[in-house]
């Protein structure tokens, strides 16, 4: 399944990045590939278990891919069938997938808890 390889990744840029502090929160930003944010959540758990980031909140944020329209021009979102095939903008029928925007996803933030000691 995608989805469990895409979290693999995150736990992974996550731990590296907290340098084994404690992770409390996450925030992705996904474009291209719809996701189901309840399975994205539950395979960061899975593979965030027995470590510094395990139980962290993931917030997720989505961006439809897009197609652009090689006769206007026009770029829209992918977010309906229709649009995958005629271009809502001047009715084309030579429409492709804008990949300007690019695919994949972009670990935005980790919120990792002070060490011990640290604060004041």
């Amino acid at each position: 399944m995608h989805e469990l390889g895409l979290c693999d990744a995150i736990v992974r840029a996550v731990l590296e990045r907290a340098d084994g502090r404690r992770v409390s929160g996450v925030k992705v930003r996904i474009s291209g590939h719809p996701v189901d944010p309840g399975v994205i959540d539950m395979g960061f758990q899975l593979a965030a278990a027995g470590t510094p980031a395990e139980g962290a909140r993931v917030e997720l944020v989505q961006e439809p891919a897009s197609v652009r329209c090689r006769a206007c021009g026009a770029e829209n979102p992918a977010d309906a069938v229709p649009n995958l095939v005629v271009c809502p903008s001047c009715g084309g029928l030579d429409v492709e997938t804008a990949e300007a925007m690019g695919h994949g996803a972009v670990l935005e933030s980790i919120t990792v808890d002070e060490p011990a000691g640290a604060g004041g």
